[in-house]
């Protein structure tokens, strides 16, 4: 049978959706955790990391890169965060956290995976904010605003489309990073492209690369309507007029 046919097969059985025992299977501690059998719990702990990945990251560095826009200062050491952040390769920082106290599994990925989604959201953040024009500020503050209500009010309304792409490409860059998860013994569905690699099952390699591509997508266009509904109406319309 060709890689075609096994990949079609592999995606085209039900069992291999819901798992032999469910979604979801019993732990020794008396928890639970998502089926390695199961493509439906899988996906459910890809989103899941992924999603724990990039809240880490925004926690993090949207505060950072706006009040870095707002102040206008710091635009080199942003820059240099974010290319350092993103020259890191997310393997090597899975195997290290691994190796460390921290151990292998879940954690390790998402804290991997988090140090990778930082940079276009501390960026987009930062550049947002700092490129709002300076005569728009200056008649807000002239209208009695005070600082902190220009940024908020004047300042991040306007950045907002930005910052909403930059949390779509950190959002849509982990989710296709998270596969690698399943080398340091973590789960989503990179579980399904190790395991066709071990046992050389190379349909359910290609099998596990399609789904990942596909939630990449979808992702991607749920990132897209969330952008648009985040940006304000004048903001959309001066777009699409340019």
């Amino acid at each position: 049978m060709s890689i075609l046919s096994d990949a079609w097969d592999y995606l085209t059985t039900a069992q291999n959706w819901t798992g032999a025992n469910g979604i979801t299977s019993p732990t020794f501690d008396g928890g639970w955790r998502f089926s390695r059998d199961s493509i439906l719990g899988l996906g459910l702990e890809h989103l899941w990391l992924s999603v724990a990945a990039v809240v880490l990251a925004i926690a993090v560095a949207l505060p950072l890169g706006i009040f870095l826009g707002h102040v206008r200062k710091g635009g080199t050491a942003t820059v240099v965060v974010s290319n350092v952040t993103r020259a890191m390769p997310t393997l090597a920082l899975l195997t290290l956290f691994a190796a460390s106290a921290i151990g292998y599994g879940n954690q390790a990925v998402i804290l991997a995976a988090a140090i990778f989604a930082f940079p276009p959201v501390l960026t987009n953040a930062y550049t947002g904010m700092a490129d709002v024009d300076p005569d728009i500020r200056d008649a807000a503050l002239g209208q009695g605003l005070t600082r902190r209500q220009v940024a908020l009010k004047v300042e991040l309304p306007l950045a907002i489309p930005l910052i909403a792409a930059g949390l779509r490409t950190s959002m849509v860059q982990t989710v296709a990073t998270v596969p690698l998860a399943a080398l340091v013994a973590g789960g989503g569905l990179g579980v399904i492209i190790n395991e066709g690699l071990a046992t050389q099952r190379y349909g359910q390699v290609l099998a596990g690369a399609v789904l990942v591509a596909l939630l990449s997508l979808g992702i991607d266009a749920i990132m897209a309507r969330l952008q648009r509904a985040a940006t304000p109406q004048p903001l959309r319309e001066a777009a699409m007029a340019a």
